[in-house]
């Protein structure tokens, strides 16, 4: 498995954020990880990428133990984190090559990465821009190629579209699949939109820091719709 999360927990104080969580993601797997805002993602995020560590349950990651053997497990891992990391006075190229150089990456390797990683996204022709000239959509796929560049086995992205209009959001839900599809990738998609969330998608529910459902989307919510069944879970608006 790529990714393999059990028995994972977690409190702030007496708050449980996350109780007892486990799933498994084979390589090439699109998992959306569908909860609410406060259904504990971000936490789950934050202990798979080793900002937090948890006292009880196990995270592996292609095959490496995350508390056992952390800088080879994070090594086979790419993160898109909510809020934006890119340096705005960079340029799209620079941005990618100091990431690049930060992996020990350099040279004509380096070069070729990054055009690979820009053609995969549909930003090669943005090259040269400074991020600040970019809009909201062509930032987050600078930071998708960016995640690809040391060749990840599974990339985690925690709420990507939040702030993009209607089409940026579709079109980097679609391009993140396609990655998934084409590449092997295992992809782990945090979001509380149900929209972005595809008939065949893994889908693991997380509400109140539980897994409450753990299958293929379409097989879950059958024939109703997922926005319906989504808000008949939790309560909350999708």
């Amino acid at each position: 498995m790529s990714l393999t999360v059990d028995h994972l927990s977690y409190a702030y104080g007496a708050k449980q954020a996350l109780k007892d969580v486990s799933f498994s993601l084979p390589e090439g797997t699109f998992a959306a990880l569908l909860g609410p805002n406060g259904a504990g993602k971000s936490t789950l995020f934050s202990l798979l990428t080793r900002l937090f560590t948890a006292p009880d349950g196990r995270i592996g990651i292609a095959g490496h133990d995350l508390s056992r053997a952390p800088r080879a497990a994070l090594a086979r891992m790419g993160v898109v984190f909510q809020q934006p990391t890119l340096d705005l006075d960079l340029s799209v190229r620079q941005n990618l090559g100091y990431f690049a150089a930060l992996h020990g990456i350099a040279g004509r390797e380096a070069q070729s990465r990054i055009d690979a990683a820009l053609d995969r996204l549909a930003m090669r022709e943005r090259a040269r821009e400074k991020a600040r000239d970019l809009n909201g959509g062509h930032r987050r796929r600078t930071e998708i190629a960016r995640a690809l560049l040391h060749r990840p086995d599974v990339l985690l992205l925690d709420e990507p579209t939040v702030g993009l209009d209607a089409a940026s959001r579709t079109a980097i839900t679609v391009h993140v699949h396609d990655l998934a599809r084409d590449t092997g990738l295992t992809v782990l998609w945090a979001t509380h939109l149900t929209d972005e969330v595809m008939p065949d998608d893994r889908l693991l529910l997380l509400h109140r820091g539980e897994i409450r459902a753990d299958g293929i989307a379409a097989d879950l919510h059958g024939a109703r719709p997922l926005r319906d069944w989504f808000l008949d879970l939790t309560g909350a608006e999708a």
